[in-house]
């Protein structure tokens, strides 16, 4: 853009406000440049928000084009720019918004590099995201402290950079002797490289005797509604915890505990297994909970262990924890995930009260958040992210939900999260619903979501002390996820047959046959 000597880009026009001005310029600025205004002894920090381009001469009642054409030829490129910039702050009062609005006339010019950076690095708390789109040269950091216990939000679609920033988050996390737990859908962090010791790999197992009747029961798939069966399975699963706590049975897995008193009921006469009131429709619930419950050890028996640690002592203070749940499926990671989510609050809770528990402040970071918690859907996990959006920042649990469908995420999730990375998002419905959960997105910042490039984002919310436009550093280690090279998969793939065919003519042919 060229500006002139003084780097005056436009005038105040009209009536002007508290939050915001409109201006002409004879120059094209950019959407989400910072700007400053001076009057009144203040100097004011803006953003532009909007802009048009338009023309005197060449206005909506001209309907002949070869008219247009000539009044253009006349003119030339000698069009105007009007512009809104939304008021920020002044400078010098910590970003207070003035009680004054801009006199008309008032010049408007491009904001200082050196006063930006004084707003965007803030030295020992902060971490470095990226730099200004607008700026390049004014790098970006966000308040760690603020970010970790008010939440996070990172929102895009499939490609747009979540991956990245993650990593450049938890890297930059992990700088400062940060611990992370990454919930990993679908091993995108597995093989990531976050520093030499500073990845902490965990399996989705769970010890039985740590869960809640609750999580057991969501394994066993038995219905909310049918009361008979969840009174039997209840009495067993009981019974199978006391077992374990006297140390009165010896290697045996916990599902087979439950299955083992479930079959000895069947084996029993009707009126010794419950009294003499029970019927044949006891019996079949008891069937009906004995094949859920033997499915159940089919399907999941991986992930339920009595040699598993409580979850507690799988976390790693300082480093990048990773909970693999690859193998398992949406179900099963649901109550892997609340699981952990419930006793992670739990343990810091009594940390603080006690000194027992989780010693040290964690950051969860949950992918495919619609997912654990999908707009109009009942999952454990979504009862945990609730407490833990509401109750975390009293005990230093902090949440970070990532998201490539936002409009599937539950609203009231969202809304708890006092942070937002947004990325490049093109469906209105997705961009709608996170207008909704976010009092500081604008209409005019909503307009820019489409068309922001890969590792661009708006970032906003308590953790930066102003809205802006960012170009994502790009991580330096090796990430897993992203899209793979197709291309180069198939030339693999006919290489690798290839090499196999060569293998089998050479062994065919030393056998002395004619291939």
């Amino acid at each position: 853009m060229n500006n002139d000597t003084n780097g005056v880009i436009g005038r105040c026009i009209g009536e002007t406000s508290l939050v915001d001005v409109s201006f002409i310029s004879k120059e094209m600025p950019k959407v989400g440049e910072y700007v400053s205004l001076e009057y009144d002894g203040k100097k004011v920090l803006g953003m532009i928000e909007a802009l048009v381009r338009g023309s005197v001469s060449i206005n909506s009642e001209i309907y002949d084009p070869k008219t247009i054409e000539k009044i253009r030829m006349i003119e030339g490129d000698d069009h105007y720019v009007k512009g809104t910039v939304k008021i920020l702050g002044d400078v010098d009062d910590e970003l207070r918004i003035p009680r004054t609005p801009a006199p008309p006339g008032t010049e408007i010019k491009v904001a200082d590099s050196k006063v930006l950076s004084g707003i965007f690095q803030l030295g020992n708390y902060g971490l470095k995201l990226g730099n200004l789109i607008t700026q390049e040269e004014v790098s970006v950091e966000v308040d760690i402290n603020k970010m970790v216990s008010r939440h996070l939000a990172v929102l895009a679609m499939t490609g747009a950079g979540k991956s990245n920033t993650i990593s450049v988050i938890v890297d930059g996390l992990l700088k400062v002797n940060g611990s992370v737990l990454i919930c990993d859908m679908h091993s995108e962090y597995v093989n990531t490289e976050f520093g030499k010791g500073r990845v902490n790999i965990i399996k989705p197992v769970i010890n039985p005797i740590y869960m809640s009747f609750g999580e057991i029961k969501k394994l066993s798939n038995i219905p909310s509604n049918a009361y008979v069966q969840e009174r039997y399975f209840r009495k067993a699963y009981n019974m199978a915890q006391d077992d374990l706590k006297k140390g009165s049975t010896r290697g045996k897995d916990f599902i087979g505990l439950i299955i083992n008193r479930l079959e000895s009921w069947l084996r029993e006469e009707p009126e010794e297994s419950e009294g003499k009131s029970s019927t044949a429709s006891d019996r079949k619930s008891i069937t009906d909970v004995l094949n859920k419950v033997e499915h159940m050890q089919d399907k999941y028996g991986n992930i339920l262990s009595l040699e598993a640690k409580d979850v507690i002592d799988n976390i790693k203070v300082g480093k990048a924890n990773i909970l693999d749940l690859g193998s398992v499926d949406e179900f099963a990671s649901d109550v892997v995930v609340s699981h952990i989510l419930r006793t992670v609050l739990k343990s810091r809770k009594e940390f603080i009260r006690s000194g027992d528990g989780l010693e040290f402040p964690i950051f969860l970071i949950l992918e495919e958040a619609h997912i654990l918690a999908p707009q109009n859907r009942k999952t454990e996990s979504k009862i945990w992210i609730s407490r833990i959006a509401r109750e975390g920042r009293k005990f230093s649990v902090g949440l970070c939900m990532v998201s490539q469908s936002p409009k599937s995420l539950d609203s009231d999730a969202l809304s708890q999260a006092n942070n937002m990375i947004i990325l490049r998002l093109v469906e209105p419905t997705d961009q709608s619903h996170v207008q909704r959960a976010s009092e500081n997105l604008s209409d005019d910042l909503i307009a820019q979501l489409p068309s922001l490039n890969i590792g661009e984002a708006i970032v906003l919310g308590l953790m930066t002390r102003i809205p802006t436009l960012v170009k994502i550093d790009e991580f330096k280690g090796k990430i897993s996820g992203g899209d793979l090279n197709i291309v180069e998969e198939w030339s693999k793939s006919i290489e690798n047959e290839e090499k196999i065919l060569k293998e089998q003519k050479r062994e065919y042919e030393e056998l002395g046959g004619d291939y």
